[in-house]
């Protein structure tokens, strides 16, 4: 009687951890495009090691669609007079779901941010690591071009 309980029990808890994984893989899987528009931050005009700030976008689908929004907390490492090494966590908060993702890359802007009269367009990828929602267990990347101080275009490749 013990070793059927025992053997039960063991194949019971197989057949849940199954189904955990089983759970843990994504739903959507693809790529998807969002573009976001600044609705928020408090970059600061001159960046510093150690002195995080943080960035808000209201994000919409290809068809112009409210999606959800983007936020970044990210905290530079080296400054220098082009630009600065920085680390940086995102979390897209979306209408079926939220993806997490972190990077480090190198911000190609002067390091006196909001008041240069010129803006050059940059990209930079972060590394997804998880979500919930739809995204559970997402992986992949996710691509940021700002063609504009304001604005970006999110590539989202979830595997």
């Amino acid at each position: 009687m013990f070793r059927l309980t025992s053997a039960a029990a063991v194949g019971a808890g197989l057949a849940v951890g199954v189904a955990g994984a089983a759970e843990a893989a994504p739903t959507r899987a693809g790529q998807f495009v969002l573009t976001g528009k600044r609705s928020g931050a408090n970059i600061p005009n001159v960046l510093t090691p150690g002195a995080g700030y943080f960035v808000h976008y209201d994000l919409t689908d290809a068809n112009g669609k409210a999606a959800g929004t983007e936020n970044a907390f990210t905290v530079p490492v080296t400054v220098g007079l082009d630009g600065a090494l920085v680390v940086s966590t995102l979390v897209l908060v979306l209408n079926d779901g939220q993806i997490t993702a972190n990077a480090a890359f190198q911000r190609p802007l002067p390091s006196v941010t909001e008041i240069a009269t010129t803006y050059t367009p940059w990209s930079h990828t972060f590394a997804v690591t998880g979500g919930t929602g739809t995204y559970v267990g997402a992986s992949g990347t996710i691509t940021i071009d700002h063609p504009t101080k304001d604005d970006d275009k999110l590539t989202i490749d979830l595997k």
